[in-house]
Protein backbone atom coordinates (compact mmCIF):
# COMPACT_ATOMS: atom_id res chain seq x y z
CA UNK A 1 0.00 0.00 0.00
CA UNK A 2 3.09 2.51 0.66
CA UNK A 3 4.68 1.68 -2.54
CA UNK A 4 1.10 2.36 -5.00
CA UNK A 5 0.78 5.70 -2.94
CA UNK A 6 4.30 7.23 -3.04
CA UNK A 7 3.78 6.29 -6.89
CA UNK A 8 0.60 8.43 -6.96
CA UNK A 9 1.80 10.96 -5.05
CA UNK A 10 5.29 11.39 -7.72
CA UNK A 11 2.69 11.06 -10.17
CA UNK A 12 0.49 13.90 -8.92
CA UNK A 13 3.81 15.96 -8.33
CA UNK A 14 5.06 15.18 -11.50
CA UNK A 15 1.98 16.88 -13.30
CA UNK A 16 1.60 19.29 -11.05
CA UNK A 17 5.45 20.65 -12.36
CA UNK A 18 4.12 20.28 -15.93
CA UNK A 19 1.48 22.44 -15.27
CA UNK A 20 3.64 25.06 -13.34
CA UNK A 21 6.27 24.33 -16.40
CA UNK A 22 3.82 24.87 -19.27
CA UNK A 23 2.99 28.13 -20.33
CA UNK A 24 -1.00 28.84 -20.45
CA UNK A 25 -2.57 29.65 -23.75
CA UNK A 26 -3.90 33.37 -24.06
CA UNK A 27 -0.67 34.70 -22.60
CA UNK A 28 2.29 37.01 -23.56
CA UNK A 29 5.24 34.53 -23.54
CA UNK A 30 8.98 35.45 -24.01
CA UNK A 31 10.91 33.58 -26.85
CA UNK A 32 14.56 33.22 -28.81
CA UNK A 33 14.28 33.59 -32.39
CA UNK A 34 16.16 29.64 -33.74
CA UNK A 35 16.00 30.62 -37.64
CA UNK A 36 15.09 32.39 -40.51
CA UNK A 37 13.70 30.28 -43.42
CA UNK A 38 10.70 30.32 -45.90
CA UNK A 39 9.78 33.83 -44.76
CA UNK A 40 9.52 32.71 -41.71
CA UNK A 41 10.89 32.74 -37.90
CA UNK A 42 11.54 29.96 -35.67
CA UNK A 43 10.95 30.91 -32.18
CA UNK A 44 12.04 28.51 -29.05
CA UNK A 45 9.48 29.70 -26.07
CA UNK A 46 11.22 27.67 -24.33
CA UNK A 47 9.48 24.30 -22.28
CA UNK A 48 10.55 22.36 -25.49
CA UNK A 49 8.01 23.88 -27.59
CA UNK A 50 8.67 25.85 -30.66
CA UNK A 51 6.80 28.29 -33.08
CA UNK A 52 6.42 29.63 -36.10
CA UNK A 53 6.15 33.60 -37.00
CA UNK A 54 5.68 35.19 -40.40
CA UNK A 55 8.26 37.84 -40.69
CA UNK A 56 5.89 40.62 -41.43
CA UNK A 57 4.67 40.41 -38.15
CA UNK A 58 7.61 42.03 -37.02
CA UNK A 59 8.04 44.85 -39.19
CA UNK A 60 6.42 48.34 -38.96
CA UNK A 61 3.62 49.70 -41.46
CA UNK A 62 5.81 50.72 -44.31
CA UNK A 63 9.28 49.38 -43.30
CA UNK A 64 11.08 46.06 -43.62
CA UNK A 65 11.38 43.48 -40.50
CA UNK A 66 14.50 44.40 -38.51
CA UNK A 67 14.83 40.33 -36.78
CA UNK A 68 17.86 38.64 -36.51
CA UNK A 69 18.66 34.80 -35.13
CA UNK A 70 19.05 35.41 -31.39
CA UNK A 71 16.74 37.99 -30.77
CA UNK A 72 14.65 37.55 -28.05
CA UNK A 73 10.88 38.68 -28.63
CA UNK A 74 7.40 38.47 -27.26
CA UNK A 75 4.75 36.55 -29.09
CA UNK A 76 1.09 35.34 -27.71
CA UNK A 77 0.46 31.85 -27.67
CA UNK A 78 -2.53 30.73 -28.97
CA UNK A 79 -2.02 26.96 -28.47
CA UNK A 80 0.50 24.69 -27.15
CA UNK A 81 0.43 22.57 -30.06
CA UNK A 82 -0.76 22.06 -33.42
CA UNK A 83 -1.28 19.38 -35.73
CA UNK A 84 2.66 19.02 -36.77
CA UNK A 85 3.14 19.37 -32.82
CA UNK A 86 4.52 22.79 -33.20
CA UNK A 87 3.12 25.96 -30.85
CA UNK A 88 0.74 28.57 -32.29
CA UNK A 89 2.29 31.62 -31.69
CA UNK A 90 1.85 35.41 -32.96
CA UNK A 91 3.93 38.41 -32.61
CA UNK A 92 0.93 40.56 -34.03
CA UNK A 93 -1.10 39.25 -31.18
CA UNK A 94 1.15 39.92 -28.69
CA UNK A 95 1.85 43.47 -30.13
CA UNK A 96 -2.20 44.20 -29.72
CA UNK A 97 -2.02 42.90 -26.29
CA UNK A 98 0.37 45.19 -24.89
CA UNK A 99 -0.46 48.43 -27.02
CA UNK A 100 -3.95 47.48 -25.55
CA UNK A 101 -2.95 47.58 -22.19
CA UNK A 102 -0.57 50.91 -22.56
CA UNK A 103 -3.13 52.42 -24.53
CA UNK A 104 -6.20 52.08 -21.86
CA UNK A 105 -3.82 53.59 -19.40
CA UNK A 106 -3.24 56.36 -21.46
CA UNK A 107 -6.96 56.39 -22.47
CA UNK A 108 -8.14 56.83 -18.90
CA UNK A 109 -5.24 59.39 -18.27
CA UNK A 110 -5.88 61.50 -21.21
CA UNK A 111 -2.21 61.25 -22.66
CA UNK A 112 -1.27 61.31 -26.13
CA UNK A 113 -0.26 58.30 -27.68
CA UNK A 114 2.34 57.78 -30.82
CA UNK A 115 0.95 56.48 -34.02
CA UNK A 116 1.38 56.06 -37.76
CA UNK A 117 -1.17 56.33 -40.19
CA UNK A 118 -0.83 53.13 -42.64
CA UNK A 119 -3.80 52.65 -44.49
CA UNK A 120 -7.32 54.23 -46.28
CA UNK A 121 -10.94 53.15 -45.67
CA UNK A 122 -14.34 54.74 -45.78
CA UNK A 123 -14.97 57.77 -44.07
CA UNK A 124 -10.88 58.21 -42.94
CA UNK A 125 -7.97 56.24 -42.25
CA UNK A 126 -6.13 53.20 -40.11
CA UNK A 127 -3.38 54.18 -37.97
CA UNK A 128 -1.10 51.41 -36.03
CA UNK A 129 -0.84 52.29 -32.51
CA UNK A 130 2.20 50.00 -31.77
CA UNK A 131 0.39 47.04 -32.29
CA UNK A 132 -3.44 48.16 -31.84
CA UNK A 133 -5.28 49.62 -35.30
CA UNK A 134 -7.19 52.72 -34.63
CA UNK A 135 -9.78 53.97 -36.81
CA UNK A 136 -8.89 57.95 -37.89
CA UNK A 137 -12.20 59.89 -39.03
CA UNK A 138 -11.24 62.18 -42.02
CA UNK A 139 -12.56 64.99 -40.02
CA UNK A 140 -10.06 64.48 -37.19
CA UNK A 141 -6.59 64.53 -39.44
CA UNK A 142 -6.40 68.27 -39.79
CA UNK A 143 -7.74 71.88 -38.45
CA UNK A 144 -8.50 72.14 -42.30
CA UNK A 145 -9.80 69.95 -44.47
CA UNK A 146 -6.66 67.51 -46.51
CA UNK A 147 -6.49 67.30 -49.75
CA UNK A 148 -3.53 65.50 -50.10
CA UNK A 149 -2.87 63.24 -46.94
CA UNK A 150 0.54 61.40 -48.80
CA UNK A 151 2.54 63.10 -46.10
CA UNK A 152 1.00 61.66 -43.33
CA UNK A 153 1.32 58.14 -44.30
CA UNK A 154 4.20 56.47 -42.46
CA UNK A 155 4.94 59.00 -40.09
CA UNK A 156 4.89 58.92 -36.55
CA UNK A 157 3.10 61.27 -35.12
CA UNK A 158 0.98 61.94 -31.71
CA UNK A 159 -2.82 61.09 -31.36
CA UNK A 160 -5.43 61.76 -28.94
CA UNK A 161 -8.10 58.57 -28.24
CA UNK A 162 -11.36 59.71 -28.59
CA UNK A 163 -12.80 56.38 -27.78
CA UNK A 164 -11.72 52.85 -27.49
CA UNK A 165 -13.73 49.57 -26.68
CA UNK A 166 -11.66 46.17 -26.06
CA UNK A 167 -14.42 43.58 -25.79
CA UNK A 168 -15.25 45.10 -29.63
CA UNK A 169 -11.46 45.93 -30.38
CA UNK A 170 -12.85 49.41 -31.80
CA UNK A 171 -10.32 52.55 -31.00
CA UNK A 172 -10.98 55.97 -32.34
CA UNK A 173 -8.36 58.73 -32.31
CA UNK A 174 -7.57 62.10 -33.43
CA UNK A 175 -4.79 64.01 -34.84
CA UNK A 176 -6.85 66.99 -35.18
CA UNK A 177 -7.46 67.24 -31.18
CA UNK A 178 -3.41 67.58 -30.92
CA UNK A 179 -3.35 70.04 -33.64
CA UNK A 180 -5.50 72.13 -31.87
CA UNK A 181 -4.16 72.11 -28.47
CA UNK A 182 -0.64 72.81 -29.79
CA UNK A 183 -2.37 75.08 -31.79
CA UNK A 184 -3.80 77.09 -28.96
CA UNK A 185 -0.77 77.01 -27.09
CA UNK A 186 1.09 78.73 -29.82
CA UNK A 187 -1.66 80.87 -30.77
CA UNK A 188 -1.30 82.40 -26.78
CA UNK A 189 2.33 82.74 -27.23
CA UNK A 190 1.95 84.48 -30.63
CA UNK A 191 -1.27 86.74 -29.52
CA UNK A 192 0.91 87.46 -26.09
CA UNK A 193 3.89 89.09 -27.95
CA UNK A 194 1.61 91.30 -30.51
CA UNK A 195 0.53 94.24 -29.73
CA UNK A 196 -2.28 96.72 -31.40
CA UNK A 197 -0.37 98.97 -34.12
CA UNK A 198 2.70 96.02 -34.45
CA UNK A 199 3.63 95.65 -38.34
CA UNK A 200 4.41 92.10 -39.03
CA UNK A 201 4.41 90.04 -42.34
CA UNK A 202 2.84 86.95 -43.03
CA UNK A 203 1.79 84.35 -45.84
CA UNK A 204 -1.88 84.61 -47.18
CA UNK A 205 -3.42 81.19 -46.36
CA UNK A 206 -7.16 81.46 -47.57
CA UNK A 207 -9.34 84.13 -49.65
CA UNK A 208 -12.88 84.06 -49.03
CA UNK A 209 -15.23 86.70 -50.05
CA UNK A 210 -15.59 89.22 -47.27
CA UNK A 211 -11.28 88.83 -46.85
CA UNK A 212 -7.85 87.01 -46.51
CA UNK A 213 -6.71 84.89 -43.38
CA UNK A 214 -2.99 85.91 -43.03
CA UNK A 215 -0.56 83.48 -41.14
CA UNK A 216 1.67 84.91 -38.80
CA UNK A 217 3.98 82.05 -37.87
CA UNK A 218 1.57 79.56 -36.06
CA UNK A 219 -1.96 81.91 -35.54
CA UNK A 220 -4.07 82.99 -38.42
CA UNK A 221 -4.99 87.55 -38.46
CA UNK A 222 -8.28 88.50 -40.63
CA UNK A 223 -7.24 90.96 -42.90
CA UNK A 224 -11.27 92.41 -44.19
CA UNK A 225 -11.82 93.00 -47.68
CA UNK A 226 -12.64 96.84 -46.22
CA UNK A 227 -8.76 96.93 -44.66
CA UNK A 228 -7.25 95.82 -47.79
CA UNK A 229 -7.02 99.57 -49.51
CA UNK A 230 -8.62 102.71 -49.09
CA UNK A 231 -10.25 102.35 -52.27
CA UNK A 232 -12.95 100.13 -52.77
CA UNK A 233 -12.49 96.32 -53.38
CA UNK A 234 -15.22 94.10 -55.02
CA UNK A 235 -12.80 90.82 -54.32
CA UNK A 236 -9.78 90.08 -52.12
CA UNK A 237 -9.08 87.78 -54.77
CA UNK A 238 -7.67 91.74 -56.65
CA UNK A 239 -4.96 92.60 -55.12
CA UNK A 240 -3.65 89.36 -53.05
CA UNK A 241 -3.60 85.37 -53.69
CA UNK A 242 -2.74 82.24 -51.72
CA UNK A 243 0.46 81.75 -50.85
CA UNK A 244 1.68 85.76 -51.20
CA UNK A 245 3.74 87.23 -48.45
CA UNK A 246 2.66 90.45 -46.97
CA UNK A 247 3.25 93.42 -44.48
CA UNK A 248 0.12 94.14 -42.76
CA UNK A 249 -0.70 95.89 -39.66
CA UNK A 250 -2.42 94.55 -36.24
CA UNK A 251 -5.48 96.81 -36.27
CA UNK A 252 -6.74 94.97 -32.95
CA UNK A 253 -6.59 92.01 -30.73
CA UNK A 254 -9.19 90.25 -28.26
CA UNK A 255 -7.48 88.58 -25.90
CA UNK A 256 -10.62 86.40 -24.98
CA UNK A 257 -10.93 85.18 -28.10
CA UNK A 258 -7.70 85.32 -29.30
CA UNK A 259 -8.49 86.86 -32.60
CA UNK A 260 -6.99 89.11 -34.53
CA UNK A 261 -7.76 91.85 -37.10
CA UNK A 262 -5.47 92.88 -39.99
CA UNK A 263 -4.86 96.14 -42.08
CA UNK A 264 -2.98 96.81 -45.02
CA UNK A 265 -4.45 99.93 -45.69
CA UNK A 266 -3.42 101.66 -42.53
CA UNK A 267 0.33 101.09 -43.76
CA UNK A 268 -0.34 103.71 -46.58
CA UNK A 269 -1.35 107.53 -46.58
CA UNK A 270 -4.90 108.25 -45.88
CA UNK A 271 -6.23 110.18 -49.11
CA UNK A 272 -8.98 111.51 -46.72
CA UNK A 273 -6.80 113.92 -45.10
CA UNK A 274 -6.69 115.98 -48.28
CA UNK A 275 -9.86 116.10 -49.69
CA UNK A 276 -11.29 119.11 -48.58
CA UNK A 277 -8.53 121.06 -50.36
CA UNK A 278 -7.56 118.47 -53.26
CA UNK A 279 -11.94 118.65 -54.27
CA UNK A 280 -13.16 121.95 -53.46
CA UNK A 281 -17.31 122.77 -53.70
CA UNK A 282 -18.17 123.64 -56.90
CA UNK A 283 -15.22 122.04 -58.79
CA UNK A 284 -15.63 119.52 -61.35
CA UNK A 285 -14.48 116.54 -62.23
CA UNK A 286 -14.17 113.20 -63.89
CA UNK A 287 -14.48 109.81 -62.52
CA UNK A 288 -15.69 106.33 -62.96
CA UNK A 289 -19.13 104.90 -61.75
CA UNK A 290 -17.99 102.30 -59.04
CA UNK A 291 -21.34 101.03 -57.59
CA UNK A 292 -25.41 101.65 -58.28
CA UNK A 293 -28.09 101.82 -55.43
CA UNK A 294 -31.25 102.19 -55.58
CA UNK A 295 -30.49 105.94 -54.14
CA UNK A 296 -27.63 106.84 -56.21
CA UNK A 297 -24.50 105.66 -57.08
CA UNK A 298 -20.44 106.05 -56.43
CA UNK A 299 -17.96 108.06 -58.41
CA UNK A 300 -14.53 107.00 -57.68
CA UNK A 301 -12.40 110.95 -57.32
CA UNK A 302 -9.18 108.92 -57.12
CA UNK A 303 -7.77 105.63 -55.52
CA UNK A 304 -9.73 105.75 -52.12
CA UNK A 305 -12.05 108.76 -52.52
CA UNK A 306 -15.60 107.99 -53.30
CA UNK A 307 -18.11 110.50 -53.91
CA UNK A 308 -22.20 109.97 -53.83
CA UNK A 309 -24.35 111.10 -56.77
CA UNK A 310 -27.50 111.14 -54.85
CA UNK A 311 -30.78 110.36 -57.33
CA UNK A 312 -31.78 113.33 -57.23
CA UNK A 313 -28.89 115.40 -58.41
CA UNK A 314 -28.33 112.76 -61.26
CA UNK A 315 -31.04 115.03 -63.76
CA UNK A 316 -33.16 117.71 -64.02
CA UNK A 317 -35.49 116.28 -65.43
CA UNK A 318 -35.65 112.87 -64.55
CA UNK A 319 -37.22 112.63 -61.72
CA UNK A 320 -38.52 109.03 -60.61
CA UNK A 321 -36.09 106.93 -62.50
CA UNK A 322 -34.03 104.38 -61.27
CA UNK A 323 -29.99 105.40 -61.77
CA UNK A 324 -29.10 102.33 -63.19
CA UNK A 325 -31.09 103.56 -66.20
CA UNK A 326 -28.93 106.77 -66.25
CA UNK A 327 -25.45 105.79 -65.57
CA UNK A 328 -23.30 102.77 -66.07
CA UNK A 329 -20.90 101.05 -63.76
CA UNK A 330 -17.20 101.61 -64.81
CA UNK A 331 -18.86 104.55 -67.03
CA UNK A 332 -16.85 107.64 -67.09
CA UNK A 333 -18.72 111.09 -66.09
CA UNK A 334 -18.30 114.25 -65.10
CA UNK A 335 -19.32 115.56 -61.66
CA UNK A 336 -19.58 118.65 -59.72
CA UNK A 337 -18.26 118.53 -56.16
CA UNK A 338 -21.72 119.46 -53.84
CA UNK A 339 -20.30 119.33 -49.77
CA UNK A 340 -17.19 117.79 -48.52
CA UNK A 341 -17.46 116.35 -45.13
CA UNK A 342 -13.65 115.25 -44.65
CA UNK A 343 -14.95 113.74 -40.72
CA UNK A 344 -17.52 111.75 -41.76
CA UNK A 345 -15.29 110.52 -44.91
CA UNK A 346 -18.01 111.89 -47.47
CA UNK A 347 -17.92 113.77 -50.84
CA UNK A 348 -21.83 114.74 -52.15
CA UNK A 349 -21.78 114.94 -55.96
CA UNK A 350 -23.60 116.36 -58.38
CA UNK A 351 -24.12 114.86 -62.15
CA UNK A 352 -26.85 117.31 -63.35
CA UNK A 353 -24.91 120.51 -62.33
CA UNK A 354 -22.58 119.66 -65.14
CA UNK A 355 -25.08 119.51 -68.13
CA UNK A 356 -26.42 122.65 -67.18
CA UNK A 357 -30.15 124.18 -65.82
CA UNK A 358 -32.00 123.14 -69.15
CA UNK A 359 -34.47 125.86 -67.70
CA UNK A 360 -31.79 128.31 -67.57
CA UNK A 361 -31.12 127.21 -70.76
CA UNK A 362 -33.84 127.72 -72.48
CA UNK A 363 -35.14 131.31 -70.94
CA UNK A 364 -31.94 132.65 -72.40
CA UNK A 365 -32.46 130.93 -75.80
CA UNK A 366 -36.34 131.67 -75.92
CA UNK A 367 -37.32 134.99 -74.14
CA UNK A 368 -41.13 135.92 -73.81
CA UNK A 369 -42.77 136.11 -76.54
CA UNK A 370 -40.85 134.01 -78.84
CA UNK A 371 -42.65 131.70 -80.15
CA UNK A 372 -41.93 127.50 -80.22
CA UNK A 373 -42.87 124.50 -81.49
CA UNK A 374 -43.15 120.86 -79.87
CA UNK A 375 -45.15 117.97 -80.04
CA UNK A 376 -48.50 117.52 -76.59
CA UNK A 377 -47.16 114.86 -74.54
CA UNK A 378 -49.89 115.26 -72.54
CA UNK A 379 -53.49 116.21 -71.79
CA UNK A 380 -54.81 117.14 -68.25
CA UNK A 381 -58.24 119.09 -67.00
CA UNK A 382 -56.19 122.11 -66.82
CA UNK A 383 -54.01 122.37 -69.87
CA UNK A 384 -51.67 120.75 -72.67
CA UNK A 385 -48.29 119.88 -71.90
CA UNK A 386 -45.75 120.66 -74.86
CA UNK A 387 -42.42 118.82 -75.06
CA UNK A 388 -39.61 121.50 -75.73
CA UNK A 389 -36.21 121.59 -76.48
CA UNK A 390 -33.73 120.48 -73.56
CA UNK A 391 -36.11 117.43 -72.60
CA UNK A 392 -38.23 119.44 -70.45
CA UNK A 393 -42.16 120.27 -70.93
CA UNK A 394 -44.18 123.59 -71.09
CA UNK A 395 -47.81 123.88 -70.17
CA UNK A 396 -50.50 126.07 -71.86
CA UNK A 397 -53.00 127.08 -69.60
CA UNK A 398 -56.70 126.30 -70.81
CA UNK A 399 -57.10 130.36 -70.51
CA UNK A 400 -54.50 130.77 -73.30
CA UNK A 401 -55.56 128.08 -75.60
CA UNK A 402 -58.13 130.64 -77.42
CA UNK A 403 -59.37 134.19 -77.13
CA UNK A 404 -63.78 133.68 -77.76
CA UNK A 405 -63.84 130.32 -76.58
CA UNK A 406 -64.00 128.46 -73.44
CA UNK A 407 -60.97 126.52 -72.42
CA UNK A 408 -62.60 123.22 -72.39
CA UNK A 409 -64.78 123.85 -75.84
CA UNK A 410 -61.06 124.86 -77.20
CA UNK A 411 -59.22 121.74 -75.75
CA UNK A 412 -61.27 119.34 -77.75
CA UNK A 413 -59.37 120.69 -80.87
CA UNK A 414 -56.23 119.05 -79.62
CA UNK A 415 -54.68 115.39 -79.52
CA UNK A 416 -51.81 114.26 -77.71
CA UNK A 417 -48.58 113.47 -80.18
CA UNK A 418 -49.88 116.65 -82.58
CA UNK A 419 -47.23 119.26 -82.81
CA UNK A 420 -48.24 122.57 -81.98
CA UNK A 421 -46.79 126.00 -81.99
CA UNK A 422 -47.13 128.41 -79.14
CA UNK A 423 -45.85 131.31 -77.37
CA UNK A 424 -43.17 131.79 -74.39
CA UNK A 425 -45.61 133.51 -72.08
CA UNK A 426 -43.25 132.99 -68.96
CA UNK A 427 -40.48 130.84 -67.32
CA UNK A 428 -39.66 130.25 -63.86
CA UNK A 429 -36.33 128.47 -63.13
CA UNK A 430 -36.55 127.95 -59.69
CA UNK A 431 -40.38 126.25 -59.72
CA UNK A 432 -38.96 124.63 -63.26
CA UNK A 433 -42.02 125.79 -65.20
CA UNK A 434 -42.41 127.34 -68.69
CA UNK A 435 -45.91 129.10 -69.38
CA UNK A 436 -47.06 128.56 -73.44
CA UNK A 437 -50.10 130.58 -75.00
CA UNK A 438 -50.89 129.41 -78.40
CA UNK A 439 -54.32 131.82 -78.47
CA UNK A 440 -51.02 135.12 -78.30
CA UNK A 441 -50.01 133.59 -81.57
CA UNK A 442 -52.92 135.90 -83.35
CA UNK A 443 -52.27 138.62 -81.51
CA UNK A 444 -54.94 139.90 -79.01
CA UNK A 445 -57.65 141.17 -80.62
CA UNK A 446 -58.91 143.13 -77.84
CA UNK A 447 -55.69 145.17 -77.45
CA UNK A 448 -55.80 145.89 -81.01
CA UNK A 449 -59.19 146.88 -81.27
CA UNK A 450 -58.70 148.82 -77.90
CA UNK A 451 -55.51 150.40 -78.85
CA UNK A 452 -56.50 153.77 -80.15
CA UNK A 453 -59.72 154.01 -77.86
CA UNK A 454 -59.68 155.74 -74.65
CA UNK A 455 -61.55 156.21 -71.66
CA UNK A 456 -64.95 158.71 -72.19
CA UNK A 457 -64.46 158.06 -76.49
CA UNK A 458 -67.80 158.01 -78.52
CA UNK A 459 -67.77 154.66 -80.84
CA UNK A 460 -70.04 153.33 -83.45
CA UNK A 461 -71.05 149.78 -82.43
CA UNK A 462 -73.49 147.47 -84.32
CA UNK A 463 -76.63 145.79 -82.74
CA UNK A 464 -76.00 142.07 -82.82
CA UNK A 465 -78.46 140.68 -80.31
CA UNK A 466 -81.56 141.84 -78.36
CA UNK A 467 -81.80 140.88 -74.77
CA UNK A 468 -84.21 141.80 -71.68
CA UNK A 469 -81.34 143.12 -69.69
CA UNK A 470 -79.93 144.95 -72.35
CA UNK A 471 -78.11 144.65 -76.07
CA UNK A 472 -75.38 142.88 -77.17
CA UNK A 473 -73.01 144.83 -79.67
CA UNK A 474 -69.89 144.46 -81.47
CA UNK A 475 -67.07 147.22 -82.09
CA UNK A 476 -63.93 146.21 -84.24
CA UNK A 477 -65.11 142.26 -84.06
CA UNK A 478 -65.00 142.76 -80.45
CA UNK A 479 -68.44 141.58 -78.62
CA UNK A 480 -69.23 144.39 -75.29
CA UNK A 481 -72.45 144.43 -73.69
CA UNK A 482 -75.00 147.20 -72.96
CA UNK A 483 -77.01 146.97 -69.94
CA UNK A 484 -80.61 148.17 -69.80
CA UNK A 485 -79.76 151.03 -67.66
CA UNK A 486 -77.30 152.36 -69.71
CA UNK A 487 -79.77 152.56 -72.90
CA UNK A 488 -80.81 155.70 -72.57
CA UNK A 489 -81.01 158.95 -70.38
CA UNK A 490 -84.71 158.74 -69.70
CA UNK A 491 -86.15 155.75 -68.03
CA UNK A 492 -88.92 155.29 -70.79
CA UNK A 493 -86.43 155.34 -73.43
CA UNK A 494 -84.33 152.24 -71.47
CA UNK A 495 -86.23 149.37 -73.95
CA UNK A 496 -83.62 147.00 -75.60
CA UNK A 497 -86.76 146.68 -78.33
CA UNK A 498 -86.62 149.96 -79.23
CA UNK A 499 -83.18 148.48 -81.18
CA UNK A 500 -82.89 145.95 -83.89
CA UNK A 501 -79.93 143.71 -85.11
CA UNK A 502 -77.75 145.66 -87.12
CA UNK A 503 -78.75 149.26 -85.68
CA UNK A 504 -75.51 151.35 -85.74
CA UNK A 505 -75.36 152.72 -82.37
CA UNK A 506 -73.27 155.70 -80.85
CA UNK A 507 -71.98 154.80 -76.84
CA UNK A 508 -69.53 156.66 -74.87
CA UNK A 509 -66.49 154.00 -73.94
CA UNK A 510 -67.00 153.97 -69.53
CA UNK A 511 -64.20 151.38 -68.83
CA UNK A 512 -61.62 149.47 -70.53
CA UNK A 513 -60.90 146.56 -68.70
CA UNK A 514 -57.58 144.70 -69.92
CA UNK A 515 -57.44 141.93 -67.32
CA UNK A 516 -61.12 140.83 -67.79
CA UNK A 517 -60.82 141.98 -71.48
CA UNK A 518 -64.21 143.58 -71.28
CA UNK A 519 -65.19 147.28 -73.10
CA UNK A 520 -67.94 149.20 -71.00
CA UNK A 521 -70.14 151.15 -73.43
CA UNK A 522 -73.23 153.16 -72.21
CA UNK A 523 -75.13 155.19 -74.33
CA UNK A 524 -76.93 157.00 -71.54
CA UNK A 525 -73.43 158.11 -70.52
CA UNK A 526 -73.10 159.54 -74.29
CA UNK A 527 -76.29 161.57 -73.67
CA UNK A 528 -75.63 163.05 -70.63
CA UNK A 529 -71.97 164.46 -72.07
CA UNK A 530 -73.56 165.79 -74.91
CA UNK A 531 -76.03 167.47 -72.85
CA UNK A 532 -73.63 168.76 -70.76
CA UNK A 533 -71.60 170.50 -73.95
CA UNK A 534 -74.36 172.18 -74.64
CA UNK A 535 -75.34 173.64 -71.99
CA UNK A 536 -72.03 174.78 -71.49
CA UNK A 537 -72.16 176.26 -74.94
CA UNK A 538 -75.49 177.73 -75.30
CA UNK A 539 -76.75 178.85 -72.14
CA UNK A 540 -76.48 178.95 -68.33
CA UNK A 541 -78.46 178.13 -65.10
CA UNK A 542 -79.78 181.39 -64.95
CA UNK A 543 -79.94 182.54 -68.84
CA UNK A 544 -83.93 181.40 -68.82
CA UNK A 545 -83.71 179.49 -72.00
CA UNK A 546 -85.23 176.28 -71.51
CA UNK A 547 -83.03 172.68 -71.78
CA UNK A 548 -85.28 172.28 -75.24
CA UNK A 549 -83.84 175.80 -76.91
CA UNK A 550 -80.69 174.98 -75.65
CA UNK A 551 -80.84 171.09 -77.49
CA UNK A 552 -82.55 172.90 -80.68
CA UNK A 553 -79.58 175.53 -80.81
CA UNK A 554 -76.88 173.03 -80.41
CA UNK A 555 -78.44 170.58 -82.83
CA UNK A 556 -78.93 173.54 -85.64
CA UNK A 557 -75.25 174.38 -84.64
CA UNK A 558 -74.03 171.20 -86.06
CA UNK A 559 -76.57 170.67 -88.80
CA UNK A 560 -74.89 174.12 -90.25
CA UNK A 561 -71.46 172.54 -89.56
CA UNK A 562 -71.94 169.76 -91.54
Amino acid sequence: MSANASMEDFEALLNESFELATPQEGSVVKGRVLAIEAGQAIIDIGYKMEGRVDLKEFSKPGHESEINIGDEVEVYLDRVENARGEAVISRDKARREEAWDRLEKAYEGEERVEGAIFGRVKGGFTVDLGGAVAFLPGSQVDVRPVRDPGPLMGMPQPFQILKMDRRRGNIVVSRRAVLEESRAEQRAEIVGRLTEGDVVEGVVKNITDYGAFVDLGGVDGLLHVTDMAWRRVNHPSEILSIGETVKVQVVKINKETQRISLGMKQLQADPWDNVAVKFPIGSKWTGRVTNITDYGAFVELEAGVEGLVHVSEMSWTKKNVHPGKIVSTSQEVEVMVLDVDSAKRRVSLGLKQCQGNPWDNFAEAYPNGTEVEGEIKNITEFGLFIGLDGDIDGMVHLSDLDWNRSGEEAMKDYHKGDVVRAVVLDVDVEKERISLGIKQLGGDPFADATAGVKRGAIVTVEVTKIEDGGIEVEYDGMKAFIRRSDLARDRADQRPERFAVGDKVDARVTNIDKGTRRLGLSIKAREIAEEKEAVEQYGSSDSGASLGDILGAALKQRTGDE
